[in-house]
């Protein structure tokens, strides 16, 4: 399986607050790829980084074959984002919201109502499509705002803490969509999450603490490498943080 992203020695900083330091990894296609860390590791730098949104200080971003920094716009039409807070307008209907996200991509109507349709099926929101955003619970919100990153068919599908604020029975549902995506659509998905059970069903985890990989391998390895049942364990001795892991 070949390489849809590369990451090389990426760093960046607010003033003196390093937060990301000499970072490097890489993304095989197709693979689902979590980044693991406690708040402050440098998880959503690293995402914007890769969206083209924020410029690293130093390091190099490769998307697809594309060099971020100098072929921005072609990265941007790969991906699709899902940021932790929504960017819907909460008054308008799912639909309604869609179709204005699609019309940044196309212009014919009959286009426009056909893949917001897909998009909407895609994340089995159809029963509360003509509902206003804002009145839907925080895993339907969710799972729309998927949809809007799926809208114009990405190759990548970044999801920064997307079960973030869930009740346990909305994360599961968020999980069950986030593998069917990757199998039925055979999408390349790297998403952050602090939960570490979560990132247990991803083919591959790198572990983030202060900005520096601390341990990378997939579950199987890292469990084998450090002889417990769960990653649990093996993220509270690799990680220096003292914070609390909501």
């Amino acid at each position: 399986m070949s390489d849809i992203m590369e990451v090389s020695h990426l760093k960046k900083s607010y003033r003196e607050t390093e937060a990301v330091r000499d970072l490097s990894f890489h993304v095989k296609k197709g693979e689902l790829f979590s980044l693991l860390g406690p708040n402050g590791a440098g998880k959503s730098t690293t995402i914007d980084i890769l969206c083209t949104l924020l410029k690293p200080d130093g390091g190099e971003v490769k998307i697809n074959g594309c060099m971020a920094g100098k072929e921005d716009l072609q990265i941007k039409k790969d991906i699709g984002i899902v940021f932790q807070d929504s960017i819907l307008d909460g008054s308008l209907t799912v639909r309604e919201n869609l179709n204005l996200r699609a019309k940044l991509y196309m212009k014919k109507k009959s286009r426009i109502q056909q893949d917001v349709h897909e998009a909407i099926l895609a994340v089995s929101a159809m029963e509360y499509i003509d509902r206003p955003y804002g009145k839907l619970s925080g895993g339907q919100r969710r799972r729309v705002d998927i949809a809007r990153a799926l809208i114009h068919k990405p190759k990548i599908l970044f999801l920064d803490e997307p079960t973030a604020g869930l009740d346990p029975q909305a994360r599961q549902d968020i999980w069950k969509m986030i593998l069917h995506l990757k199998e039925e659509r055979k999408m390349t998905i790297l998403l952050t999450t602090h939960y570490m059970e979560e990132a247990t069903v991803s083919d591959r985890i790198v572990m983030l603490d202060h900005g520096v990989v601390a341990e990378s391998g997939t579950p199987a390895e890292l469990k084998e490498k450090y002889q417990v049942n769960t990653l649990d364990e093996v993220f509270l001795k690799v990680a220096k943080s003292e914070g609390v892991f909501a």
